[in-house]
């Protein structure tokens, strides 16, 4: 199997771990290459059988002498992927901090990347949305590493019955009431049946064409949660710097929240996140409200620090001087 694992030989590495198919063959498979890694589960209690997952997730740490983090919850309402998914990075982010990781390893495979691919292109998506499973992703503190990228889930499966290894299938991933799996199973699972090698190609060649495009997603200052990029005075690669930079911070712009922020250059995005594109520069940080005194903005208006970026500045009680001095030396 093509296997990316250069990034994790002699590092720290944390396994997100589910018991399905594509994260209990990666277990496995990192094993065989002598990669070391501990696992972390998240239990939402969704299924009956989440508890048998979970009880072999202790299992395999306990056999093989892994670090477990599990983290147990009931979920309930509307939206249960989003909220999902956000408990469980919000978890393994705190696992990294609190015990030094330097990657976080999770079991995307060929399957999921078309996926993401198809239903980004049914929203209308430029060439960095479209590939926005990356194999690698560079977070503050970690980088997020996927090493089966390359690799069908049917292969993945095969590795499993081949060498008897247990595994789990989650019966919620047949429901087509998710958008994710209607589009699993309607279109990316049948066209990798048929077409498995040339979409693998396809995807390394646009990988090549995507950094080919050399967009500097670089800041030139950054300081807690303000970032502040070079205005590329060009609308199609601002927006792919932005929307790149929310990615990793893990709130996913809408087509509607791009047209937004190009049409209105300074705004706020789910009353969360203020950008603002200025002559010089894109500013980026979290929205909030907060009475600032006049000097304060006086110094603000004189240097063209955005309106909506000003208040978390003073907040925060970033230097504002300092912000100057970096963007204008």
């Amino acid at each position: 199997m093509r296997l990316s694992l250069n990034e994790l030989e002699s590092k720290k590495n944390l396994l997100a771990f589910s018991a399905g198919v594509d994260s209990t063959a990666l277990f496995f498979l990192l094993k065989e290459n002598n990669i070391e890694f501990d696992i972390a589960i998240v239990n939402y209690n969704l299924r009956e059988e989440s508890k048998e997952e979970l009880a072999y997730a202790k299992a395999l740490a306990t056999k093989y002498k892994k670090e477990i983090f599990i983290k147990e919850l009931t979920l309930e309402g509307s939206n249960i992927e989003k909220k999902a998914r956000d408990i469980r990075y919000a978890f393994f982010e705190e696992i990294i901090k609190n015990n030094n990781y330097e990657n976080l390893i999770t079991a995307h495979q060929l399957n999921d990347k078309l996926e993401w691919f198809l239903m980004q292109l049914s929203k209308g998506a430029g060439l960095v949305e479209l590939l926005g499973l990356q194999e690698y992703i560079d977070k503050e503190n970690y980088k997020i590493v996927r090493p089966l990228l390359h690799i069908t889930k049917n292969s993945l499966e095969a590795y499993l019955k081949q060498n008897n290894i247990k595994y789990f299938i989650d019966k919620s991933n047949f429901e087509e009431k998710y958008k994710r799996n209607y589009f699993r199973h309607e279109f990316s699972n049948r066209f990798l049946d048929e077409f498995e090698n040339g979409v693998s190609k396809s995807f390394d060649f646009l990988q090549k064409d995507l950094k080919s495009l050399n967009i500097n997603y670089t800041p030139i200052f950054k300081e807690k949660s303000l970032t502040i990029f070079k205005n590329l005075h060009d609308e199609n690669l601002n927006i792919k710097v932005i929307d790149k930079h929310l990615k990793k911070e893990g709130f996913l712009l809408s087509k509607a929240q791009r047209d937004e922020i190009i049409k209105q250059q300074q705004t706020v995005i789910s009353n969360q996140v203020a950008v603002c594109i200025n002559e010089e520069f894109i500013w980026i940080c979290p929205y909030v409200i907060k009475t600032m005194n006049k000097k304060f903005k006086e110094f603000c208006r004189i240097n063209k620090i955005p309106k909506l970026a000003r208040a978390y500045i003073f907040n925060r009680k970033i230097d504002e001087k300092e912000i100057v001095k970096a963007i204008y030396s």
